[in-house]
Formats: structure tokens, C-alpha cells, sequence
């Protein structure tokens, strides 16, 4: 162990911030889908299956309410997630931006990522969105395997899949992510594979690439399928990683892989322990306090009917629960998101964002348990996973829980 003991400046600015807005509506809930995120009813392009305008409305009156929380900073990032965010009209995701433009100063280059699913979208609206301020576009494809997609319960197939990249990129969308999952139902390496190699055949940017897995509250929890055993799950992981690091996507963080200065900042400043607003229905947030250096975590009304109602109550309050992080859970959280980085993590980032003067008596044991049995190396900058590690990952983390 290096530098136990050595203390550290805490003091500087606050961490950055980024803006996380939830659209809980899908047209089908999928089997392995544990997101907040409730089916619509049956829509057309002029009348969506969901309350568009109260929701939009009800984001902007929930985004003043957590204007305090904002203490001076720029929004760096903004993150549209769900649900299905494509399914938002492109007339209400450019009321939506100009309001939260308006309320917030958002970074003049910064970046605005919003989900989408093949299927619920056209070239017209993808130009739309772009037109708007989305500049990066992350697609769920999850597979390209016929029989793989209806296990999943996605609505598109692989030719709208395909058709989704193309219409994306000729919108101007050049940063462009691509969803995949591995593990699937009796899935084969080669197979694993074939869904990359379609994937990089459409030239992304950026690919997301991890295992699924069975969570609590879903259908295949309930009924679980058959999934690959852990030694096909390893040679399939270390196959795609191989793969896509010889196609130019390299691996910055266990699922995520990406072209030269593609990564998704949005998701590396959760990572690295930022600030975050969120709004909608059920959204999260984390945010450091400027007076009392304390670091609250929150969470919005769930139900998307509640929230709505929340928003037409005099007294507006989106809030469903408030949670204080003491500092112990501080430098616990940090070290649970950071070292799912390939970098590590940086040390100025852990004492300025977790506010320790110094490595907190918890963190000694599983820091020196980490570093004996290999999975992890420390120099005087960071700490940061071995390839051990890496491969290892949930045993590394398990020591820090």
C-alpha cells in the first residue's frame, strides 16, 4: 500500500454536472427489463399513446425544482433515457430542450444523448431530433438474431435494426452508439460475434456491449430462460473483446467501447462520481452541497400518473425519497463505479469528490486484499485494475461491498 495516510487537498470546485431526464413509456415492456418504464396505449403520429405535453410540461416544472441544486455550475451533459425516448415527438423533445435551455446554461458543446429503438422512428424525425440539439444517438438493438430478438421481446427486426443506423447517420447523428447484449438464451461465441461484426458493419462510434443478466421484478426472473454456462460466457466475452479492439473499438469501461474520443461523457462523469440532476418520472439524482460539502442521492415520484399529478399541486414537490451519503458510503460508491473503468481511479478525482483528507480506514483491507491478489495495482495517481481485474471484475468489487 502507497500513500495511505497522505493527505490531499479537498478543497475546488464543485464536481461537474450533468442532466439525466426519464421517459417512462415503451410500446412493450421487455422480459428482461427491470427500468421504470410502463406500456403504452395504442398510439399514431398525432395522438401518442402517453399524456406528451402534461409529461413535457411536468419535466420543466420538476427541473425548476431542483434548480438550487444547480449552485453556479453549466449542465455538461444531458442524457434522455427510458422507456423509449423516440417515441417523444419531435415537436415536444424541441419544447422540452428550449425549456430546460432556458432554465439551466448547458455547455456550448455539450453533449445531448437520447435513446431510441428501432421501430419507433423515421428518417423525417431522426432529422427532427438532430435539428433539435440531440447530437448523439444511442440505439437498443440488443441482437441481430431473428430468433434472439423474439426471446427478448424487442419490436424491430434485424432489417430496421440495420435501417435505424443508416437513417440515424444520414440525419448528421455521427455520434452513434449501438446497444448490444451477450449471454443470450443458448447463445453460441460464434453467434456472439456475428452480432458484432453486424454492428461494426454499420460504423458507430461507440458500442455498448454486456452480458445480460436475470433481475428481480421481470418476466424472465419469474421464468428465467436458459443462459450459457460461465466458461461460454467468459470465451464469448473474451472473443468480443479481442474483436472489437481489432476494429478500432477500444474498451474504457467493462461494457463500453469506443472509437478515438467517442466516449460517452455523460456516463463517464457517473462513473467518475459527478453531480447529476434528474427528472421524470422515478429518476435518480446525486448532488455535493456547496455550503455543507454533504452529498444527498434522491429519487423522483415513480408512477408516471403520480408524477404528473405531482406537477399540478400548488406546492410542487417531485421528490419521492432523500438519502444523506455519509462519507464512508462516499469512498465506498467511488470505488464501486471507478473501478469498472479501464483507467481506474484517479486519486485527485477520489479525495476532492468524496471530500476524505485522507483513505478511509475501510477502504484499507479491501484495497490491500485487491492489490495482494493481483486484481488491482497502485501508483501515486490512480488505482486501476489489472487485466486480472478486469476479467475479475465482480470478484474485485465484491471485496469493496
Amino acid at each position: 500500500m502507497k500513500n495511505t495516510k497522505t493527505k490531499i487537498s479537498t478543497s475546488g470546485a464543485l464536481p461537474p454536472l450533468a442532466l439525466y431526464i426519464h421517459i417512462p413509456w415503451c410500446i412493450r415492456k421487455c422480459p428482461y427489463c427491470d427500468f421504470n418504464s410502463h406500456q403504452t396505449k395504442e398510439s399514431s403520429p398525432s395522438q401518442p399513446g402517453f399524456p406528451e405535453d402534461a409529461y413535457i410540461k411536468a419535466l420543466l416544472e420538476d427541473l425548476a425544482t431542483d434548480l438550487p441544486f444547480v449552485q453556479g455550475r453549466i449542465i455538461e451533459t444531458l442524457f434522455f433515457g427510458g422507456g423509449t425516448p423516440s417515441l417523444l415527438s419531435a415537436s415536444a423533445l424541441e419544447r422540452l430542450l428550449v425549456g430546460i435551455h432556458a432554465l439551466v446554461p448547458i455547455a456550448k458543446n455539450a453533449e445531448i444523448t437520447l435513446e431510441a429503438n428501432p421501430g419507433t422512428f423515421e428518417q423525417e424525425k431522426f432529422t427532427a431530433y438532430y435539428n433539435a440539439g440531440i447530437n448523439r444517438l444511442s440505439i437498443g438493438v440488443q441482437s441481430f438474431q431473428p430468433e434472439q430478438l423474439k426471446i427478448l421481446g424487442r419490436i424491430h427486426d434485424q432489417n430496421e435494426a440495420t435501417a435505424a443506423a443508416g437513417m440515424a447517420q444520414r440525419a448528421g447523428f455521427n455520434k452513434l452508439n449501438i446497444d448490444l447484449m451477450y449471454g443470450l438464451p443458448n447463445q453460441t461465441p460464434d453467434q456472439a460475434l456475428d452480432d458484432l461484426a453486424q454492428a461494426v458493419a454499420l460504423n458507430p462510434s461507440h458500442i455498448s456491449w454486456y452480458q445480460l443478466t436475470i433481475e428481480p421484478n421481470t418476466v424472465f426472473y419469474n421464468k428465467p430462460p436458459t443462459l450459457p454456462e460461465d466458461d461460454a460466457l467468459w470465451d464469448i466475452q473474451e472473443a468480443g473483446q479481442t474483436y472489437l479492439q481489432q476494429q478500432g473499438y477500444l474498451q474504457y469501461e467493462i461494457s463500453a467501447y469506443a472509437k478515438k474520443e467517442s466516449q460517452c461523457q455523460h456516463n463517464v462523469n457517473y462513473w467518475q462520481f459527478g453531480d447529476y440532476l434528474g427528472i421524470g418520472a422515478g429518476a435518480h439524482g446525486k448532488v455535493t452541497l456547496a455550503d455543507t460539502l454533504e452529498i444527498i442521492r434522491y429519487q423522483k415520484t415513480r408512477m408516471p400518473t403520480d408524477y404528473l399529478k405531482r406537477a399540478l399541486e400548488e406546492d410542487k414537490t417531485f421528490l419521492s425519497s432523500t438519502t444523506l451519503v455519509d462519507k464512508d458510503e462516499r469512498a465506498m460508491e467511488f470505488f464501486m463505479n471507478g473501478l469498472r473503468l479501464n483507467d481506474g481511479i484517479s486519486k485527485q478525482h477520489f479525495f476532492q469528490r468524496t471530500l476524505h483528507s485522507t483513505i478511509p480506514e475501510a477502504l484499507e483491507k479491501p484495497l490491500k486484499q485487491a492489490v495482494t491478489k493481483g486484481l488491482l495495482i497502485e501508483t501515486n495517481e490512480c488505482w486501476k485494475p489489472t487485466e486480472l481485474g478486469r476479467q475479475h471484475l465482480n470478484t474485485l468489487l465484491q471485496l469493496f461491498i
